[in-house]
């Protein structure tokens, strides 16, 4: 998507303030909509303002329409920066006490902000009345309870540590495109025989959270997933060898990358495989929808497999909306989060968006062959938290990882990268 999705990096939800931010009781409840009809409408704040996420978003609206026809949608996107403008919007907003009356966030530890500076509701009763308990999965359920409660409704379920393979560009250089490498090693000595075959940039890479969403599939590959796992929660610390190895093999993957990703939205670099200019991307499942968007057949034109070391390990990020504390219409937010987790509404927002629904009585035979594949290892496989995309850690923390990389990117001093991520850990987890 999304990913904008990830425009974590500028901004700060922590900013939002949570100076000054905290809701005050005359905050709450439908205090903006006194004597007016609270189902009458819904303001609902998202990214999705273009492409595949405005496919998504339209398909949504479609299925809102029928289910809740007295209520009027009004669509408060915001374009521009990855997200991170609707992210500075949003945050301006709340500090005001002017909420819409919903918003878009990941599921998962980005929504620790909001939920400290009470700004938005509890959903527990929500998911009962709707019996979600009983329809999503209790992975899904545990990543998004926090302290006994629930704060937002999940539209979908991403997955993070795709590859995207051009199949002829693998052919032509003697590699079988549908093997995926068993590690990054073996990986690695693939991109020396494309680069020998002549292809110019094995690697694509764009903007900023690429690059961070790169990396930690990387360390998801090298530490497996419990070792990944125990670095947001201390178990695991960046000093160790693992992460050395983890910045070793992410320098030489950057050597066979393209030099001006940084910049570029996600599309620049996804496009670079689909017209063969590049070999491999890493990237999350909204690439399917680029995909189809250009005609290309999956298993013939192009492939997917999980990052080279990361088979049985499904690295998870998921789009939530929330209901505001204060929200005007706090009856029409309801009724779209009821759209946003029912069957119907599910089932057209992923097949528009490349991902796979989180309700589990979703039936499999109605998505592509990609995401029935996704949704099998959803089933199956050990599921990890996303760093790139706000699941694993606070914005903050996630911040100044972005701004770690960013700078090794530029530099490729390997000490001081993991210096910085030691700082970040520490720092994250507040020891």
């Amino acid at each position: 998507m999304r990913k904008a999705l990830a425009a974590v990096a500028g901004l700060s939800v922590a900013a939002l303030a949570l100076a000054g931010c905290s809701s005050s009781p005359s905050d709450s409840g439908d205090s903006g909509n006194k004597g007016g009809d609270s189902a009458s409408q819904v303001e609902v704040f998202t990214w999705w303002a273009s492409g595949s996420e405005k496919t998504g978003l339209d398909a949504l609206v479609k299925v809102f329409g029928e289910q809740f026809p007295k209520t009027k949608f009004v669509n408060a996107a915001v374009a521009g920066g990855a997200g991170s403008n609707a992210k500075n919007a949003l945050a301006s907003r709340l500090k005001a006490n002017n909420p819409p009356d919903s918003f878009q966030a990941h599921a998962g530890a980005e929504l620790t902000d909001y939920i400290e500076a009470d700004k938005i509701e509890d959903l527990s009763s929500f998911y009962k009345d709707n019996g979600l308990n009983d329809v999503f999965p209790k992975t899904l359920l545990d990543r998004l309870t926090v302290d006994g409660k629930i704060y937002s409704v999940p539209s979908n379920i991403h997955r993070a540590n795709v590859v995207w393979v051009n199949t002829s560009v693998l052919e032509k250089a003697g590699i079988d495109p549908k093997t995926a490498p068993a590690d990054i090693d073996a990986w690695l000595a693939d991109m020396k025989k494309l680069k020998d075959a002549g292809v110019q940039t094995p690697l694509s890479v764009a903007t900023d959270w690429t690059q961070v969403q790169l990396f930690e599939n990387v360390l998801l590959s090298d530490l497996g997933a419990d070792g990944y796992t125990g670095l947001w929660n201390g178990k695991t610390k960046f000093d160790d060898s693992k992460v050395t190895k983890a910045i070793k093999d992410y320098t030489e993957l950057l050597s066979y990358a393209n030099t001006d990703g940084t910049g570029q939205d996600w599309p620049v670099a996804t496009d670079m495989v689909i017209d063969g200019t590049a070999a491999y991307n890493v990237m999350g499942d909204w690439a399917l929808a680029e995909f189809d968007a250009k005609s290309k057949t999956y298993g013939t034109d192009y492939t997917t497999w999980p990052t080279p070391g990361t088979d049985g390990t499904f690295d998870f990020l998921a789009d939530s909306f929330t209901l505001p504390v204060g929200a005007p219409h706090a009856e029409g937010a309801k009724n779209w989060l009821k759209t946003i987790s029912s069957a119907d509404g599910q089932k057209a927002f992923n097949l528009a968006k490349g991902s796979i629904p989180a309700r589990t009585d979703a039936n499999a035979s109605d998505y592509p062959e990609y995401q029935q594949g996704a949704m099998a290892s959803f089933a199956k496989d050990t599921v990890v938290s996303s760093l790139a995309h706000g699941a694993a850690v606070k914005v903050s923390w996630l911040n100044d990882i972005t701004s770690a990389i960013g700078q090794f990117v530029s530099t490729k001093d390997a000490k001081t990268l993991q210096d910085a991520l030691v700082q970040a850990q520490t720092k994250g987890l507040g020891k």
